[in-house]
């Protein structure tokens, strides 16, 4: 199925006689794996957004965000007699797209591993000032959030992807469970040591920032 397939399909919605809302989402699945593409429409729409958020937290590139989320409608497009009610539809759509987005960051490391050995020490990033001005609130928070982000990307990957399925995306822990396939006491302990260690990461970019 093309891109532009999934454009096109993206402006179809349910029948207006009946809300999607009704249906969950175990229920949209088992239509569309009946023939009915306008479930899987509403199944999209439903996720997209999240795992923008979940991916884009992950890997800290919102283009890339984008790609993968996009793979992950593709292959719930292409792979839906895969998905077995014995499971959440969530946990199993979540479930491919860490896996896609696992698949980047290691393609992601392995680049920069490379393009570091090539620099030479006279080599620097410069940053672009804005055009737009801003007040000093939408700085602040602005600031906050680049912290937080910035936070999140120095936790270990067991960790960073713990603290986003628990505190960003607001899952279960059973579901989390499921996600990273590991023990339930395993997904309590790991959030409990991941807030500890952003906690830790956060006052050392607030430290290094000046902000006390």
């Amino acid at each position: 199925m093309t891109n532009q397939n999934l454009s096109n399909l993206s402006t179809m919605s349910l029948g207006n006689s009946i809300s999607p809302y009704v249906y969950t989402d175990e229920q949209l699945i088992a239509l569309f794996q009946k023939g009915d593409e306008k479930a899987y429409v509403e199944l999209v729409n439903r996720y997209r957004d999240r795992l923008m958020n979940f991916v884009f937290q992950y890997l800290g590139d919102m283009e890339l965000a984008e790609d993968i989320v996009q793979d992950t409608m593709l292959k719930l497009y292409q792979k839906k007699h895969y998905y077995k009610q014995i499971a959440k539809f969530s946990t199993w759509i979540y479930t491919i797209a860490k896996n896609l987005a696992f698949t980047e960051l290691r393609r992601k490391k392995s680049r920069k591993i490379t393009v570091l050995s090539q620099m030479n020490s006279n080599e620097k990033d410069y940053e672009i000032p804005s055009d737009q001005p801003e007040t000093g609130q939408e700085i602040q928070n602005e600031f906050a959030l680049k912290l937080i982000q910035a936070a999140i990307q120095g936790l270990p990957d067991r960790f960073k992807t713990i603290i986003i399925l628990r505190d960003i995306e607001e899952l279960s822990y059973e579901e989390i469970s499921s996600i990273l396939d590991v023990p339930l006491g395993t997904v309590k302990s790991r959030i409990n040591r991941a807030r500890l260690q952003l906690q830790a990461e956060l006052q050392d970019l607030k430290q290094k920032e000046g902000i006390y």
